[in-house]
C-alpha cells in the first residue's frame, strides 16, 4: 500500500515540481493538493493522508497555524514543513506546532522521498504505540518492568546531566535495583566524564555494529561503574550522531526498559526526532530550570512544545539550584501556568567539587542539603 501524501502550497509550479520529484516513487502516492492552510486543513480530515508536506509561507492561513490545527484534528497524519527559510525560529515554530521533519528548499527526489518514508514510518510506530497504550489501559494489562525518567531542558547550563547523573546514582544505592543511565546527548555528552569512567565504546559504536539489537548484544555496550551502574555512553565525537534515529532509540529504550528498573536518560539540548522518541518512552519528563529569566522563558516555549506533542502530562518541573536569588517559585509557577514538581537546593561549591572527582555528590557528600534534595525527588516519584 503506497504511501499517501497532500501537498499544500500556494504555488502552482511549486505543487507541480514536488509531484514530479515523486513521479517514480512507487510506493508514494499523491492524492490531494492545497493552495493555502484552510485547504489543507480541510483536505486532511477529508482524505486522512499519511504525510502532509506543509509550505509555511501561504495565503489565508499560514503552514504553522495549519499543522496546529492538523495534529490536533488528525493525530494520525504526520506533516513536514517545507520552507526556503531555513532559521532556527521556523524550526521551533514548526516544532511547537507538531511537525514531525523540516525540509528547505530546494531539495532533491531523494532527500524528499527518504523524508516522507521516514516520517511515515515513525508516525506508524506512534500511532501503533498508542494503540498499545489504549488497550493496555482499557484492559488491564501488565506493564513493563522498567520505569524511564528523562531529564529534558533546552537552556544549556541548568545542570541537566548534573541531576541526571546523580539521580541515576541516588537509585543505585538500592541493591536490589538496576539502573542504567543513557546519554543521548551526542553533541555535548558528559555522562561518562562526570562518572569518571572512561568511555571505551558508545551508543554510535551499537549502531554501527549490526542492525538488530538485543540485550545479549547491548550488554557489550553498557560500561560498568563501581556503584553498580551501567551507562551507555555518548561518543567523544559527534561526527557519527545522524546514526541516531528515532527507531533505534525506540529500541534501544524498549530493550533496557525490560531489562533494568530504572532508564534514565539525559536528553539532549534540542528538538530531534531521537529525543522525542526517548520523551515519548518517558513515564516522567523532569524539565529543569533556574531562577533566571533566560531559563524561564526557554522552559515556558519547552511546556508548548511539548504540549504541542501530547507529552505535558508527563512533565515534571524540576527548579535546579534553588536560592533566594531571582524568581521566586510563585513567579515561576505563575508563568509556566503549573506547579513546581521539586526544587533542589543551590551548591555551586559542592557541584563544581564533584564534577572534579568523578564523584556524584550523592555519594561523596549524602548529608549535603543538595543530596538531600535529590533523595527527596526521587521519593515524590514513587522511585525506590
Amino acid at each position: 500500500m503506497a504511501i499517501t501524501v497532500v501537498i499544500a502550497d500556494d504555488i502552482p509550479t511549486t505543487r507541480d515540481d514536488i509531484k514530479r520529484l515523486l513521479y517514480f516513487e512507487k510506493d508514494i502516492e499523491v492524492i490531494g493538493e492545497a493552495s493555502d492552510g484552510y485547504e489543507a486543513v480541510s483536505l486532511a480530515q477529508e482524505l486522512n493522508p499519511d504525510v502532509i508536506l506543509m509550505d509555511i509561507n501561504m495565503p489565508k492561513m499560514d503552514g504553522i497555524e495549519a499543522t496546529e490545527r492538523i495534529t490536533t484534528l488528525n493525530p494520525h497524519t504526520a506533516i513536514v514543513i517545507i520552507s526556503i527559510q531555513g532559521e532556527n525560529e521556523y524550526l521551533k515554530k514548526a516544532m511547537a506546532a507538531g511537525a514531525r521533519e523540516y525540509l528547505i528548499k530546494p531539495f532533491s527526489s531523494k532527500e524528499l522521498s527518504d523524508t516522507i518514508r521516514r516520517v511515515y514510518e515513525n508516525q506508524q510506530k506512534r500511532n501503533s504505540a498508542l494503540g498499545v497504550q489504549r488497550a493496555e489501559k482499557k484492559e488491564g494489562s501488565l506493564q513493563k518492568k522498567g520505569k524511564v525518567i528523562s531529564v529534558f531542558s533546552t537552556k544549556g547550563g541548568v545542570g541537566k546531566t548534573v541531576i541526571a547523573v546523580n539521580l541515576a546514582s541516588e537509585l543505585i544505592k538500592d541493591a536490589n535495583k538496576k539502573v542504567v543511565l543513557v546519554d543521548l546527548d551526542i553533541s555535548a555528552g558528559d555522562v561518562a566524564l562526570l562518572l569518571n569512567v572512561a568511555p571505551t565504546t558508545s551508543i554510535i559504536d551499537l549502531i554501527k555494529e549490526q542492525e538488530e539489537i538485543n540485550y545479549e548484544f547491548l550488554q557489550v555496550f553498557l560500561l560498568p561503574h563501581v556503584s553498580g551502574l551501567k551507562i551507555l555512553a555518548a561518543p567523544e565525537n559527534p561526527e557519527f550522531s545522524e546514526y541516531l534515529t528515532s527507531n533505534l532509540v525506540e529500541e534501544i529504550i524498549k530493550i533496557l526498559k525490560e531489562n533494568f528498573d530504572y532508564v534514565i536518560v539525559d536528553v539532549p539540548s534540542y528538538y530531534s526526532d531521537a529525543g522525542i522518541s526517548a520523551l515519548e518512552a518517558s513515564e516522567h519528563i523532569l524539565l529543569l530550570l533556574n531562577q533566571d529569566i533566560s531559563s524561564l522563558k526557554r522552559a515556558k516555549i519547552d511546556m508548548e512544545i511539548l504540549k504541542k506533542l501530547n507529552l505535558d502530562q508527563k512533565v515534571k518541573i524540576i527548579l535546579n539550584k534553588k536560592d533566594n536569588v531571582g524568581f521566586t517559585p510563585a513567579d515561576i509557577e505563575k508563568a509556566l501556568g503549573i506547579k513546581i514538581f521539586a526544587s533542589i537546593a543551590g551548591d555551586e561549591k559542592t557541584v563544581i567539587s564533584s564534577i572534579n572527582k568523578g564523584t556524584p555528590f550523592v555519594v561523596g557528600l549524602p548529608k549535603a542539603k543538595i543530596s538531600l534534595s535529590v533523595a527527596e525527588l526521587c521519593q515524590k516519584l514513587n522511585l525506590g
